[in-house]
């Protein structure tokens, strides 16, 4: 007997979140010719499904409706159904997500859309369940009544259709304005500090996002002005994360975000770029204020990537679920019976008080609101306490004898960059060397499997039999990757394939007209709209890092044209800074650094002199956001071809010596260790 499940066109497709679904009944199409022709074909609407293998609802609605045969019989009788993998196809969701956004106000995945065989949305919405409830339409009345309507009042969704097409396209045209200003950075400051959650840190109420990329602007706000009103911000909600459930007290590593104010309760999953994006708030804040817990923190994350998240040839993972053996955080959570059963009732007491564990739970379910016993570790107690860490070592041997929550094995070019800037940063500020060699490896892989030679970047790395062709977020965050890694390892063949990146993005994605980077090649498929987008998300905008990346490497080539291209590309997005500056903050970065002050600064010296590594040692452990670093060794002549400007940068008296610029003008040259640390100090 046969007992292999029925499949659908998913079967061979190699995302972990489209293989999830090639068993279900529902007869799902990936994305492709094959499921719109059919669709023209049939004169049938298209039910659109976008989500990622470790998104909690997506798991919900297909258990509810796309494994229910009566579903499964409504799709295929009247619709076309094409899943979508939206860390595979950002480009895809981020049309239909904007779509969803300007149609009801909300979005978020599961995404669903219903449009006509041309890919026009008439119909958006996010989780829908089986049946109505709470006064929501549920998904067999919905498709009945699309159905219908389809039929016989098609007029009726094609309005609606060329409503939302109208809205996408004129969302697409940014309005050029003069540039970027300071007003706006002020304004981005009052809108955090009128926001800021003086008790419990992080912004607004719940649900409550890290948002990484606020803090890092608030600590080179505080650098630049000396506002100890940005420092207090950015260093609270640090220590207030560390200490609460949003943290992983046992693995290490962060979890998406929290359901509650107090960061007590998160969504389980844990997101590559969010361990990236968070180790790297945590060094700024380190370098910043030299507090020990940003540095055990950042540890934690790495740790955690590594020992987790990283493939045998160096690549990192893309999530880990937030469900295990049917449920969420299952694989996290502790009852104080299972506390005390390892560690015994008497030794178990300072465990339980230091992590706020209780009898009747620390929490209350999200569905029922009522406690059940579980508890997420919540730290009260003092975070260096050996006793604490050495239970905390137990209980990770015991919590691995768990079902572990599913791994999406994705390996995504620009997650990866930003991993590879994360470990690339950690080594410059805590000097450790497998932070370096992890980078290392990992910017090989991209090197040998993603980057071309002409500097054109694809967006999957693994599996290797799916090419999917680079967008900006690629190339962008690639390009900083290269700069940050050339600043650790000072490899000028980093610097050199950075030019090509930029280059090739420049070609690709530049808006030639109307300047900015559109998220798609200008030879990619063609959507709705070609986007361009400058808003910081979950992570930062391919454009906010472009424009970063791009003046960085003109501060170290010399090569001004980078930074015009920069400069521009801020004036393309001025009218959307004018509005919401707060939700630019990457972009601000960017502005803060090209404005001033900033340090260029060339080491000329072998590097493995030892006052050469004392100078770079001094650079690396102050706290300068707004620097880039060049070597320039006496017998290497590859950093004179790429920074022509360094060919006069020589030693003085055959000694290691430093060059500083900063405003535009150059200190004099010096091969003393404490005349450069004054240098660096001034600002």
């Amino acid at each position: 007997m046969n007992s292999k499940l029925p499949t659908n066109k998913l079967e061979k497709e190699t995302s972990p979140y489209l293989k999830q679904h090639a068993s279900n009944p529902v007869d799902w199409y990936p994305w492709g010719e094959e499921a719109f022709k059919k669709a023209q074909r049939e004169n049938k609407p298209i039910f659109l499904s976008i989500g990622y293998s470790t998104c909690h609802w997506c798991h919900v609605m297909a258990h509810e409706s796309f494994e229910d045969t009566e579903v499964a019989e409504a799709l295929n009788r009247s619709f076309i159904s094409i899943k979508v993998d939206r860390e595979e196809r950002p480009d895809i969701d981020s049309v239909y997500m904007k779509a969803a956004v300007l149609a009801t106000g909300k979005g978020g995945w599961p995404l669903t859309i219903i449009m006509t065989p041309d890919k026009i949305p008439f119909f958006t919405a996010t989780y829908i369940p089986k049946n109505s409830r709470y006064g929501m339409m549920g998904l067999t009345e919905l498709l009945e009544t699309l159905d219908r309507m389809w039929k016989s009042d098609r007029q009726k969704l094609l309005n609606s259709a060329s409503s939302i097409k109208d809205a996408l396209n004129s969302l697409s045209k940014s309005e050029v304005g003069d540039s970027i200003d300071e007003g706006m950075v002020d304004r981005a400051f009052h809108h955090f500090s009128t926001s800021f959650d003086e008790k419990w840190g992080g912004f607004g109420g719940a649900p409550k996002f890290p948002s990484p990329h606020n803090i890092i602007f608030l600590l080179r706000q505080w650098w630049r002005t000396g506002n100890k009103g940005s420092l207090k911000m950015a260093t609270t909600s640090l220590k207030k994360m560390r200490y609460s459930g949003l943290y992983d007290h046992i693995g290490g590593g962060f979890h998406r975000y929290s359901t509650d104010v107090e960061w007590r309760l998160p969504h389980f999953e844990k997101m590559l770029y969010d361990q990236a994006m968070m180790a790297l708030a945590y060094t700024e804040g380190y370098l910043a204020t030299k507090d020990p817990i940003f540095k055990e923190t950042v540890e934690g994350v790495l740790e955690y990537v590594q020992r987790d998240m990283t493939s045998s040839d160096g690549g990192f993972y893309s999530a880990e679920n937030a469900d295990s053996d049917g449920e969420e955080g299952k694989f996290y959570v502790w009852t104080e019976k299972e506390i005390t059963s390892i560690f015994g009732r008497s030794n178990s007491e300072k465990f339980l008080k230091a992590f706020d564990i209780r009898k009747e739970g620390n929490f209350k379910d999200e569905a029922t609101g009522k406690m059940d016993g579980k508890n997420v570790l919540y730290l009260q107690g003092d975070i260096y306490d050996p006793d604490l860490k050495k239970m905390l070592e137990t209980l990770r041997s015991e919590r691995d004898k768990r079902i572990r929550p599913s791994q999406d094995d994705k390996i995504l070019t620009d997650w990866n960059s930003l991993m590879i800037s994360a470990f690339s940063k950690a080594y410059q500020a805590f000097g450790r060397n497998i932070y370096l060699e992890i980078a290392q490896k990992a910017m090989e892989r991209i090197k040998e499997r993603s980057l071309s030679r002409d500097g054109a970047v694809m967006h999957l790395i693994k599996p290797n039999n799916k090419s999917v062709p680079g967008f900006l977020d690629d190339h962008s965050f690639l390009l900083n990757a290269l700069l940050d890694l050339y600043e650790s390892d000072l490899n000028p063949v980093h610097l050199e394939d950075a030019v090509k990146v930029a280059i090739s993005m420049i070609g690709q994605f530049m808006d030639k007209d109307r300047s900015g980077f559109f998220l798609t090649s200008e030879d990619g498929e063609e959507l709705l709209v070609r986007e361009k987008e400058a808003y910081d998300g979950a992570m930062p905008s391919g454009n906010s890092i472009a424009m970063s990346s791009l003046i960085r490497l003109s501060r170290m080539t010399g090569e001004t044209n980078f930074e015009e291209i920069a400069s521009e590309t801020g004036k393309n997005f001025t009218s959307d800074l004018q509005r919401a500056p707060w939700g630019f903050t990457q972009m601000l970065s960017a502005f803060m650094h090209g404005q001033g002050p900033s340090r260029e600064i060339v080491i000329s010296g072998e590097l493995t002199d030892p006052l050469t590594e004392e100078m770079l040692g001094i650079v690396r452990e102050a706290y300068l956001p707004n620097k880039v670093i060049l070597l320039r060794e006496p017998n290497d002549n590859r950093i004179e071809q790429i920074s022509p400007f360094t060919k006069d940068n020589i030693q003085i008296d055959g000694k290691t010596t430093a060059y500083v610029c900063q405003g535009w003008k150059c200190d004099v040259p010096t091969n003393d260790p404490d005349r450069l640390r004054s240098f660096l100090a001034r600002n």
